[in-house]
């Protein structure tokens, strides 16, 4: 009886240890299990000085880093844009080159299927 149970608890700890490898490799969270990793676009620009505008955006939808890289790389694929998500706090900062409009923000944010609700200066 202590053979099986022991048997069982390793049959237990390998699945354990494969699942979790493969939602490291997959994304895993609210993305789904099958879902690769979003690939986090880089900006060129990372002079702040060349950013005299700055907002942040409060956003709503964005569960896991997956989402948060998808909000950042529609926000950088706006042009004179360096923006950084926190899952954590739910919000990205933006830094702008030239002042962008509060339509242009949202929708860029909203074409990665999340949603801003406040827009802090």
């Amino acid at each position: 009886m202590t053979i099986l149970a022991a048997v069982l608890l390793g049959l237990l700890i390998v699945w354990a240890i494969l699942h979790l490898n493969a939602k490291a490799k997959k994304g895993g969270g609210c993305c789904g299990d099958h879902e690769e990793t979003v690939k986090k676009t880089a900006v060129k620009d990372r002079n702040r000085q060349h950013y005299p505008y700055r907002v942040t955006l409060c956003l709503g939808g964005m569960t896991c880093e997956n989402c948060a890289r998808r909000v950042e790389n529609a926000l950088n694929a706006l042009p004179g844009v360096w923006a950084s998500a926190d899952i954590s706090k739910k919000q990205a900062v933006v830094r702008m080159k030239e002042k962008l409009s509060e339509k242009e923000l949202r929708g860029a944010v909203a074409s990665a299927g999340y949603t801003v609700l406040e827009i802090r200066e």
